[in-house]
């Protein structure tokens, strides 16, 4: 069923980039300059509650935040969008970003066991952290065998997994954005931005498989213009307005559920994991089943809440939405 969503946050300050903590419902927020994200830790948001800011990055460039449920550790990610960029994933500590899992980690060096241009970092319900790594710097082409999904296990500070995705799942122009995981049926689902794609991967057998290629559902919409701050957001290089596919997700596990949304776009699209990971199902009878379920705001970050709801950020308001 389709319905509007209402704002559930006041409207915050974006022009640093920002955590912060709501302090009753561990609820946790990140601004930044180019776009919004959100993400939720516990259930219900109350109105008027004091938001407590945990740590600022006013050099960097932020896109990702986990926190640890069990523990309360939190960690952050800094994409290599930018010639000064020093650090891709980190645990903040006292406020204060500190290289995760460990230096090397987070130094130049080969592909496949360095990090390239991190995109996202997602905390599982088991607590392991998720890194995902799109290995394009700039948002321009992929690095050969840099774009992966790494697995690191809290417990420990050691990477357990990690799962290098080839060019049929990440072309050379193709841009990894986000992830969620769902530990009942051991399955990652990504989007990607660039051209458009909802990727899904069998923790088990590592096996990839890119859906929803080009489908409407992942695509920009060419008619929608970003403006924030009051001013038309264009893409630099291309002088253009920019074209984001598929960006921001959310995992409803209690009904089912995959959510996602075109950056550049309002409308929200879901589709039941059950038929993302069915294998005997062919293309057009799984574009069949994806579900339009309304106009919303332009987001980039989303998140559920364990009891299905879903909320997003609103990057032309500065707001978040539920």
């Amino acid at each position: 069923m389709k319905e509007n969503f209402q704002s559930v946050t006041e409207r915050w300050e974006r022009r640093r980039f920002v955590i912060h903590f709501q302090s009753e419902q561990r609820i946790v927020f990140v601004g930044a300059h180019f776009a919004l994200a959100v993400f939720l830790i516990s259930t219900a948001v109350a109105s008027g509650a004091e938001l407590i800011e945990v740590a600022s990055f006013p050099d960097k460039q932020i896109t990702g935040v986990g926190v640890s449920t069990r523990s309360g550790r939190i960690f952050a990610n800094f994409p290599y969008w930018s010639d000064d960029h020093t650090i891709s994933v980190a645990e903040i500590v006292n406020g204060q970003p500190k290289a995760f899992p460990n230096d090397e980690w987070n130094k130049p060096g080969p592909a496949d066991s360095h990090f390239i241009c991190v995109q996202s970092v997602v905390v599982d319900d088991q607590d392991n952290l998720w890194v995902l790594d799109p290995a394009a710097p700039k948002m321009q082409e992929v690095v050969k065998g840099g774009p992966k999904l790494v697995k690191i296990d809290l417990a420990t500070n050691q990477i357990v997994q990690t799962i290098p995705f080839g060019e049929d799942v990440a072309p050379k122009k193709s841009y990894l954005n986000d992830v969620r995981i769902d530990t009942r049926s051991n399955t990652a689902f990504v989007t990607e931005s660039a051209k458009g794609a909802i990727i899904v991967v069998d923790l088990k057998s590592v096996k990839a498989r890119r859906l929803l290629d080009g489908h409407a559902s992942t695509q920009p919409e060419k008619d929608v213009k970003l403006v924030v701050d009051g001013k038309a957001l264009i893409e630099q290089q291309k002088k253009a307005p920019p074209q984001i596919a598929s960006d921001g997700i959310a995992l409803d596990t209690k009904d089912g559920y995959l959510y996602y949304h075109a950056l550049t776009g309002h409308t929200l699209y879901r589709i039941k994991t059950s038929f993302l990971t069915d294998e005997k199902l062919g293309k057009h009878e799984l574009e069949s089943k994806v579900e339009n379920v309304g106009q919303t705001p332009a987001p980039d970050g989303m998140l559920e809440a364990p009891d299905g709801s879903v909320y997003l950020t609103d990057l032309e308001d500065s707001a978040v939405v539920r």
